[in-house]
């Protein structure tokens, strides 16, 4: 599985539909081969590919509006990027951004980076990737 690592690879996806959501989270897809982004004016015709191998691409949306913490958000995007490599091979090629849509209750999960927040996060995203491989 590849990782988007640039804001057009970002933007392309989020373009695209959404097809799986749970509390916190939302999974947007889109595929590969779909005119996402278009040209601009001014802008070369020989600019690089959006995603340059044909593979499953995946990102992780993790704003700071929803975790204010530098270690939540990093933790948060290892268990998304970790449960993603286990479903990958039942995704088809397509780029996919799992997006933080909700914030993780600062009351019920106090440390930053707890076990119960990872194991929190970790099950819900395995939710999310399983109801996305379903939607097909």
């Amino acid at each position: 599985m590849q990782r988007l690592k640039t804001r057009p690879q970002f933007q392309a996806v989020l373009a695209g539909s959404i097809v799986a959501r749970t509390t916190h989270f939302a999974l947007h897809r889109n595929a590969l081969d779909a005119k996402a982004v278009q040209a601009k004016p001014g802008v070369p015709v020989d600019e690089p590919v959006l995603f340059p191998v044909q593979a499953t691409w995946i990102g992780a949306m993790v704003p700071k509006r929803w975790a204010k913490r530098a270690v939540t958000r990093n933790a948060i995007k290892r268990q998304i990027y970790t449960v993603s490599d286990d479903f990958s091979p039942q995704y088809p090629l397509a780029a996919y951004v799992v997006r933080l849509r909700r914030e993780f209750s600062r009351k019920e999960f106090i440390s930053a980076s707890s076990e119960q927040l990872k194991q929190a996060v970790r099950a819900e995203v395995q939710a999310l990737m399983q109801a996305g491989a379903h939607a097909g």
